[in-house]
């Protein structure tokens, strides 16, 4: 590899004493990053915005507007350049925030026998006090219209005004040769069910959830959807109301339309399924409690040097969380320490590793705290929506959501790697730091990659990855990764109890980070931007964001 650098630098025109120069020059400056990445940074700003004392981070409060001054002062004391709106450090997203009442009953039964929370959450798609869908429940299966797969559940049955009830995942659950087989596809996440629904008229939508389907248990459900629903303000459509049903409550209702839902779930995983009315009416009520407010992303430039400068590389981490919500064992506060204080300290860290190096690569390194993840990626989209960077200029996002606190490893793994060209930079700055490269099947079986802040980038063509953890964790079982998150998803993920615990070791997030900030060198000094690979679902996004097409 080194020797076919040299002679491609030899060819554009180098001297080999040049090319030898030039390419010893870079990994140097990767190399002073990457030493560069402190534990006592990382430990100080996990600690500070896990604390309590910013009660939850939720979008719209005090607790995020004070995260967000740390962020931009951070970056002021670094010597970042503003990198928002009008010279200043803050891209403002607006935002609308609907805290739900709501009542869920089947009509001319007894209204009684649905209970919130426990058999069903529910919120209003609208801006209004209060939204009522009453309607007829369809069943479309998994809610999917994909032409490339030959798929259409919506096909034959007009579903304008009606309330859909669908599947989540997608029909590779089930059978493993069609779509992606068990890796899902961005068509079983949650929010395209909604995106599609909306298309085709519906008024409302239900989710039936599972654990298996929807790779998180009820309990994320409650914590997630219960509380204040917070969202960009957007023109109203005909989607009214949406929500999710356990499983248990879907089996009921559909038996009352003499249907069984678990013989239609098998149906549904067949391209032969077409969607069943359930010949029964529900009366859909959400009343809100509105209040309107703005939160920010946080941005911080450190500029690059030469022709390519006005480019950039992201290292984004989101900052928001839940707040304060239901209590939990007598905890209400949603501190989301892993998720995701531990990302947000981690790209201060890098924010201050260049600082302390004094390295420049060519292209500027954009440091961005995102808000308002935790409510659909809604600071990501605003960004993407309207960039303080064009698009066309973006080089590459590198995304850091949920760092290792468990201990030191011999791997590393990341989303998306073989999505584009940056799965090379990233394996080269991995074997770097003496890491192997390891491919997180439980991401790819979650859908993992469309379900953090780098995914509005990679739908709009800019290349991207987030970092996960590696499995090979140094002097434990092969099995101990695996149990830390399975106990992590279980009891700690979107809960209260998602806070500093007196076990947590910061050897393994820096083992990251060191990763990441090699690759932002790379990229940023690369003479050309990472692109797609033929095989990659956003290559045509990716072409038409350079102007190809």
């Amino acid at each position: 590899m080194q020797i076919r650098l040299t002679l491609a630098l030899f060819m554009a025109g180098f001297s080999f004493a040049d090319a030898l120069a030039q390419q010893a020059g870079a990994a140097s400056a990767a190399s002073r990053v990457a030493a560069a990445v402190d534990s006592n940074s990382l430990r100080a700003h996990f600690e500070f915005l896990a604390d309590d004392a910013l009660e939850g981070r939720r979008p719209g409060t005090r607790g995020a507007e004070l995260t967000a001054k740390y962020i931009a002062s951070q970056f002021r004391r670094l010597g970042l350049e503003p990198a928002g709106d009008s010279g200043t450090y803050y891209h403002k997203v607006p935002i609308i925030t609907l805290t739900p009442t709501p009542t869920l009953k089947v009509l001319g039964a007894d209204p009684s026998d649905l209970a919130y929370r426990s058999d069903y959450v529910l919120w209003s798609m609208r801006d209004d006090s209060v939204t009522t869908a009453r309607a007829e429940m369809v069943f479309v299966g998994y809610g999917i219209v994909a032409p490339e797969y030959g798929w259409n559940d919506y096909q034959g049955v007009d579903v304008k005004n009606k309330i859909v009830i669908t599947l989540v995942n997608d029909p590779g659950l089930q059978d493993s040769t069609i779509f992606r087989g068990p890796i899902l596809t961005y068509y079983g996440r949650w929010t395209y069910k909604i995106e599609e629904a909306r298309r085709q008229g519906a008024s409302g939508i239900l989710l039936i959830h599972t654990t298996e389907s929807a790779t998180y248990p009820w309990t994320t459900v409650q914590s997630g959807w219960t509380g204040p629903q917070v969202r960009i303000e957007e023109p109203p459509t005909s989607l009214l109301v949406a929500g999710w049903l356990s499983n248990e409550t879907a089996t009921r209702l559909f038996r009352q339309g003499r249907q069984d839902l678990a013989k239609l779930i098998g149906q549904a995983a067949t391209s032969q399924f077409r969607a069943v009315p359930l010949g029964i009416q529900l009366d859909a009520t959400v009343r809100s409690a509105i209040s309107r407010s703005e939160t920010s992303n946080v941005l911080g430039r450190w500029a690059g040097r030469g022709p390519l400068a006005k480019e950039a590389v992201l290292i984004t981490g989101h900052y928001d969380h839940f707040g304060i919500g239901t209590p939990v064992d007598g905890d209400s506060i949603y501190n989301g320490a892993e998720d995701n204080a531990s990302g947000t300290a981690a790209v201060l860290s890098a924010a201050e590793a260049f600082a302390r190096s004094g390295v420049r690569t060519g292209r500027s390194i954009i440091f961005v705290g995102f808000t308002a993840e935790e409510s659909g990626l809604l600071g990501s989209q605003a960004l993407v929506a309207k960039p303080t960077v064009p698009l066309r200029r973006t080089a590459a996002i590198l995304n850091l959501d949920v760092m290792n606190l468990y201990g030191r490893t011999r791997d590393v793994s990341a989303l998306g790697l073989d999505q584009s060209s940056m799965g090379a930079v990233f394996n080269r700055a991995a074997a770097a730091e003496g890491l192997q490269v390891s491919v997180n099947r439980d991401a790819l079986l979650h859908g993992s990659y469309f379900r953090s802040d780098h995914f509005p980038f990679a739908r709009a063509g800019v290349p991207g990855t987030s970092i996960q953890n590696g499995e090979k964790y140094l002097g434990k079982p092969a099995t101990y990764g695996q149990e830390r998150k399975s106990e992590y998803t279980a009891k700690r993920y979107h809960q209260p109890s998602d806070e500093i615990l007196p076990w947590f070791t910061y050897n393994g997030a820096l083992q990251q980070l060191r990763v990441i900030v090699r690759t932002a060198v790379a990229v940023g000094n690369a003479s050309s931007q990472p692109v797609w690979n033929k095989t990659s679902e956003f290559r045509e996004a990716g072409e038409k964001r350079a102007g190809r097409r």
